[in-house]
Formats: structure tokens, C-alpha cells, sequence
């Protein structure tokens, strides 16, 4: 096949008109919603500019973090409003280095230590819980409100003590947990707090008249660009931080734990490779081989990256989107407020939700599984809180059975509630009018079988 490109860049620029063509042809419009077609609780929503910015990237073939990735932290940074963010495979993994990052010997005293405690919630999404496990520090279980379904902060003073570290919580569905208490609580006791944002990309709260994204109000926070997210890249997620030294330690313990901040591919970028004395190393060891910490390999890919530039300017529409579809379902399903405990925003929030999160009421008489089941039948999505209550899966049966590894501060009753009663389906922006209706209208329908039977 004769090709009659003259430059690299008109060639580009022909593929990018194929593969815009090719979205057209095969990929945009799936034809009108019919009831009864699945609705699934979430997805990834994507056009020809999301195609065309990964072929951009696989064309440059530079298969590890590169430009698509130094350009994504830039702008995901700026729209934050925090000073550093680095790119990371998942979500879990921006937790985990999260986590391990407040562990680095240079914290000094404010260094978690195994034996450590942590407080966060039992019902939350496991990834928020395991890195604090794993190294071997203590999660200290506070219960949840409801209808907010996020940490109950009056019980914060009775969970703390000597040891206690850090807070390490998520804003639950876009819902965003009182930042102002939490805060205030960790101020006032130099604690480290850790927002897990993978939920809530977008959502806003204000203190004092100063109203900013959640993420930009901890130590360091995390998001996840999984397909069902706010974003996506796929795979992927972030950890950001505006303290420069919390942001070199993520630095080094997403890159092998290296002490070495060079960008992937820069060598000598400090100017000091081959000039320092470090641990017991022979003076002089090159500098990109030495490791400060015990780290791991968790940076995304630029082809990733690239998907997640196309798919930020899309944000501020994915997120007029989410907050119209709640508001529908949250209005039209008021009829069933007997029945169904309606999601409520929290105080002085600005929710980016991330779905429809009701708990069913024991007097209406109906059990979760009956009305969940009765919606999957008819291919409407439905999911659970996550865990519902982390401490009742087989992962803890070993730590319950011997009474060890964690702590629970008070009754965890919500927690319970939730873990029995709640459920949620989705609100993403790939949702239409007339799927909302259908939903909404099957949801009325289940809570009427049994005048029917």
C-alpha cells in the first residue's frame, strides 16, 4: 500500500481522522432506550477524542510514564488546587502508598509505627482498610450515620488514643464525610489524615466561607480512574499532597522505593549522580540505584495517561451529570420515603455523587435481597455498600477468631444496618432520561409486589 504522508505529523493526523471516522461508524449512538435493556450501575463514557489521545500514545510507543502521564499530574494538580500528584496504577495502590508514605523514618515522631493506630470506618471499600493491616498497624473502627453513610464524628474523641496516628477515610458514593470535625480532630491532635477521594472526584465542601475540592483538604489523598469512576484510564489512579516532603516519599515508594527523584528517562536530572554517600554504599554509587525505602513499581503507563487527559475535559460535564441524575431519582422516589431511607448530602457539601445509596426501612417489611433481586430480574444493576462491614468477611475470620489486629470503638449498629438493609444503583453520566424513569419506576414496582401477590 503506497502511502503519500510527507511528514510524521500529517500521518498523525490521517490516523486520527481514521479513528474518528471509526468511532462514528462503530462506536457512537447504541440506538433509543428500551425498558427491560440492562442499566448498568456504572461505566466508562468516552468519545473519538478518548481514541485518538491513546493512539496518539501508542504511536509515541514510550510505554512507561511519560509525557501523556507529566501532563495528566499537571492538570489534574491545578484543578485540585493541590502542589503535587503522581500518577498510579489503581486506586488500591494510591492507598497503599498513601498509607506507607506516613511511615517513612524521615516523619520522625510522627512516623507510623507497627502497633500504630488508625481510625476508620468498618464499612468501606476494603482498599482503604488493607495497607494499615498489612504493615502492621492497628484500624480503630468508628460506626457511620446514616442517611451520609460516612464516619459518625461525635465518637472520634472516645476512638482516639495514645497511639493513634492518622485518620484514613473516604467520601462515601461522592458523599463527603464532615471535613470540618475530621479536620479540627486531627489538628487538634496532630494526626496525619488520609482522604481516599476515589469516590468523590469532584465533590466540594466548605469551611469557613473557603470552599475546595475534596482531596485538597488531608495530608494526602487518593482517586481511582477505574472504568465506573468519575474518569477513567482503565486502570489508574492518583495520590496528591501539598507537602513537599510527603510528595517525594509517594515519589520514591511508587518507584521501587528509590531514592533517586530523576524522571523516567532523565539520567543525572539532580546533578548529583555520582556524588553522594549513601547508607553503607561505596561514596560515589550512582544515585539511581539507591533505595531509601522498601517501595514497589505502581506508576501507570502513558498510554493510560493519555485516555485520562481526553477524559478530564470531559469532567465538569461528567459531574453537571451525576448531581442532575441523583437530584431526579432523589425527587421521584420521595413517594417511597416510608419505605426507603433516602441518601441525603452531607453539610456544606457539594456532592459529585458517585451513586443512589437508599437503606431500606424494617417496618416497610421487605428485605434488601427481595427488592434487589426483583430490579437485577428486570436488568437494572444494583450494587451493595461494599463490604457493608469489613470485620464480617472471611478475610478478618482469622484476626476476629483470636480478638487481635483491630480495635472497635463503640457499636458499629449502622454499620450492621447497612451491611443488612442498603443498597445503591447508579447515577453515571452515560444514564439518560428515559433510563432514570424506568429505573425509578421499577424501584417504585418492587416496593408494590407484595399488594399484588
Amino acid at each position: 500500500m503506497q502511502r503519500n504522508w510527507e511528514s510524521e505529523t500529517e500521518a498523525r493526523e490521517q490516523i486520527r481522522q481514521m479513528i474518528r471516522d471509526y468511532y462514528r461508524d462503530f462506536k457512537a449512538g447504541h440506538g433509543a432506550f428500551t425498558p427491560g435493556d440492562r442499566i448498568p450501575y456504572a461505566g466508562r463514557v468516552y468519545d473519538a477524542s478518548d481514541m485518538t489521545a491513546l493512539m496518539d500514545a501508542c504511536l509515541d510507543f514510550w510505554l512507561t510514564t511519560g509525557r501523556f502521564s507529566e501532563a495528566f499530574e499537571k492538570r489534574f494538580s491545578e484543578m485540585l488546587g493541590v502542589r503535587f500528584a503522581h500518577l498510579v496504577n489503581s486506586g488500591s495502590s494510591a492507598n497503599l502508598i498513601a498509607f506507607m508514605a506516613l511511615t517513612a523514618p524521615e516523619l520522625g515522631e510522627r512516623r507510623i509505627l507497627p502497633g500504630d493506630e488508625v481510625i476508620t470506618v468498618a464499612c468501606a471499600f476494603p482498599t482503604t482498610v488493607t495497607p494499615i493491616l498489612q504493615y502492621g498497624a492497628v484500624p480503630v473502627f468508628v460506626d457511620v450515620t446514616i442517611p451520609e453513610y460516612n464516619i459518625d464524628v461525635s465518637r472520634l474523641e472516645a476512638a482516639r488514643s495514645e497511639r493513634t496516628k492518622a485518620v484514613m477515610l473516604a467520601h462515601t458514593l461522592g458523599n463527603p464525610f464532615d471535613i470540618a470535625a475530621v479536620k479540627a480532630f486531627c489538628d487538634r491532635h496532630r494526626l496525619w489524615l488520609i482522604e481516599d477521594n476515589c469516590d468523590a472526584l469532584g465533590s466540594e465542601y466548605t469551611i469557613g466561607g473557603l470552599t475546595r475540592p475534596t482531596g485538597a483538604w488531608g495530608d494526602i489523598a487518593t482517586s481511582s480512574f477505574y472504568p465506573p469512576h468519575h474518569i477513567t484510564m482503565g486502570e489508574g489512579g492518583c495520590v496528591y499532597t501539598n507537602n513537599p516532603l510527603l510528595s517525594r516519599l509517594l515519589l520514591s515508594y511508587r518507584d521501587w522505593g528509590r531514592d533517586c527523584v530523576c524522571p523516567s528517562g532523565h539520567d543525572n536530572y539532580c546533578g548529583r549522580r555520582f556524588d553522594g554517600q549513601f547508607g553503607a554504599l561505596p561514596p560515589g554509587y550512582d544515585h539511581k540505584y539507591v533505595y531509601s525505602h522498601l517501595g514497589f513499581n505502581l506508576k501507570a503507563t502513558d498510554l493510560q495517561a493519555a485516555i485520562g487527559c481526553a477524559q478530564l475535559d470531559k469532567l465538569p460535564e461528567f459531574i453537571r451529570r451525576r448531581r442532575e441524575n441523583w437530584a431526579f431519582l432523589r425527587k421521584t422516589l420521595e413517594p417511597l420515603s416510608d419505605r426507603l431511607i433516602l441518601p441525603e448530602a452531607a453539610e456544606h457539601s457539594n456532592p459529585s455523587w458517585f451513586g443512589f445509596l437508599t437503606t431500606i426501612r424494617p417496618e416497610s417489611g421487605f428485605e434488601r435481597n427481595t427488592v434487589t433481586r426483583f430490579l437485577e430480574e428486570r436488568n437494572i444493576q444494583t450494587r451493595l455498600l461494599f463490604s457493608g462491614n469489613i470485620l464480617c468477611h472471611p478475610c478478618f475470620d482469622e484476626m476476629r477468631t483470636h480478638g487481635r489486629g483491630f480495635r472497635i470503638a463503640g457499636a458499629l449498629t449502622n454499620t450492621d444496618r447497612i451491611m443488612r438493609d442498603s443498597f445503591w444503583v447508579g447515577v453515571y453520566p452515560g444514564m439518560t432520561e428515559p433510563m432514570l424513569e424506568y429505573m425509578a419506576r421499577e424501584i417504585k414496582a418492587a416496593f408494590q409486589q407484595r399488594q399484588r401477590e
